[in-house]
């Protein structure tokens, strides 16, 4: 494996802003919805079970972060992952996660 360069300062705090914009769990749950592709906004108010206006807020926090597409069509307004490394972040976390949780079960016995 080829030893990495340390990251610069500037760069540490634009990777700490990006955790930080994915640390609110209703974001998760946005981006968990457009996993399966592009929807407007109502149908991701639908999805998530927020309100119009928080979900607003969370959709333009994410939009501003790259993380997300935006494009308007008549009155709807669409949605959609921009960034594909979110596919793989989440991919890893979320299996690193599964993998904990299954040898914490198993250390207790807990049947699945």
């Amino acid at each position: 494996m080829a030893k990495k360069i340390p990251l610069s300062d500037g760069a540490l705090d634009q990777v700490a802003r990006r955790f930080a914009v994915l640390a609110e769990p209703m974001r998760l749950r946005l981006l968990q919805a457009l996993f399966a592709g592009e929807k407007p906004v109502n149908a991701l108010v639908e999805a998530t079970g927020g309100t119009q206006a928080n979900i607003s807020r969370h959709l333009q926090t994410l939009t501003q972060a790259h993380m997300l597409s935006r494009r308007k069509e008549g009155l709807q307004v669409f949605y959609a992952i921009a960034d594909p490394s979110i596919f793989k972040l989440c991919e890893l976390v979320c299996g690193s996660l599964e993998k904990s949780l299954t040898k914490q079960a198993d250390a207790f016995g807990v049947e699945r």
